[in-house]
């Protein structure tokens, strides 16, 4: 005779050894194939999904089944009858978890493979790029607030490596018996060599108005020394070196490039919205990479942009703002 397999008694509902509130408990890299809706067009796409509660001191654990199974239902009953945008699912992912776990506060971060169609630079050949969508939320019974952003590839040029290359080339040149003039204009004609950085960036903003990723795409790689491509010929290696070395940037740049070009794309952002610009430069001559980051507020954004005196600006932080 089979015994039940039925537990009578909740054991993540009981006492745990030690009385301590967790910030977070749940699940990662729920794998799903989603359906999302951009430029008018639905498409499916691979997914990782994470989900997390806050745990009460007194509550042992976290019903841990009930997250996939809260993201499957979502997608099923949601996703399929109406398309979503991901930060939108996030989000209804978000309030059914506070729900179904009754929990004060739930977090979901989905981040999608979404493939976009390029040309290269100067062959025109169709290529296949791939960047990450990303859409967060954060729901804690009382509202829920999103992200969305993308993660993008590019490369940087760094311009102190090209400056001491600069000044060698000079004193070379003026020792060989040219001139100023003549050594500024075999400058302008050609692009000093430096070294090379793969650079990463993440570009989130937290809104309710509609966001497309092809545009957060466009200004992370708009700020950059030059984009990438998976398919390149030699004309358009070339192209590609070349403005990168005649654009040579710091990850410094890059990302107050970022911000400024996320306000000039999106001017009617309101005070209460939140951006992100992240981005790391993965170093060619050092062990280290490098690293740099910009958030807040629209407001204090702004009012850092405007300011003319040396008080410290304040930053909010993502996890803040989701708060509310």
């Amino acid at each position: 005779m089979l015994e039940s397999s039925t537990f009578t008694h909740d054991l993540q509902a009981a006492e745990p050894e030690v009385h301590l509130a967790l910030t977070r408990a749940g699940v990662t890299g729920v794998d799903k194939v989603i359906r999302i809706a951009h430029a008018g067009t639905e498409l499916l796409y691979y997914a990782q999904i994470d989900c997390f509660v806050d745990l009460d001191p007194g509550q042992k654990g976290v019903h841990m089944s009930r997250f996939p199974e809260t993201v499957a239902e979502c997608i099923d009953h949601v996703v399929i009858g109406e398309a979503l945008h991901v930060e939108e699912l996030a989000e209804h992912i978000a309030a059914s978890i506070v729900e179904r776990q009754a929990a004060v506060r739930s977090e979901v971060t989905i981040r999608a493979k979404f493939p976009v169609t390029r040309r290269t630079p100067v062959s025109d050949l169709k290529t296949q790029e791939i960047y990450h969508l990303i859409g967060q939320a954060l729901a804690n019974g009382k509202g829920a607030r999103r992200l969305v952003g993308v993660e993008v590839r590019g490369l940087n040029a760094c311009p102190c490596a090209q400056g001491l290359v600069r000044e060698r080339a000079h004193d070379r040149l003026t020792e060989a018996g040219y001139d100023d003039g003549q050594i500024q204009e075999i400058f302008s004609l050609l692009p000093a060599a430096t070294h090379n950085q793969r650079a990463e960036a993440t570009l989130m903003i937290g809104t309710r108005r509609e966001i497309d990723a092809r545009d957060l795409i466009a200004i992370a790689e708009n700020s950059m020394s030059a984009p990438v491509f998976e398919l390149l010929k030699r004309p358009d290696e070339l192209h590609v070196v070349e403005q990168a070395h005649l654009h040579p940037r710091f990850v410094e740049d890059s990302v107050r490039l970022m911000v400024a070009g996320a306000f000039e794309q999106y001017p009617d952002l309101s005070d209460g919205c939140f951006l992100l610009a992240r981005q790391i430069n993965h170093e060619t001559i050092h062990n280290h990479d490098v690293l740099a980051e910009r958030h807040g507020t629209v407001s204090e954004l702004r009012s850092d942009l405007e300011r003319s005196n040396g008080d410290a600006p304040r930053h909010t932080t993502a996890r803040d703002w989701l708060e509310g």
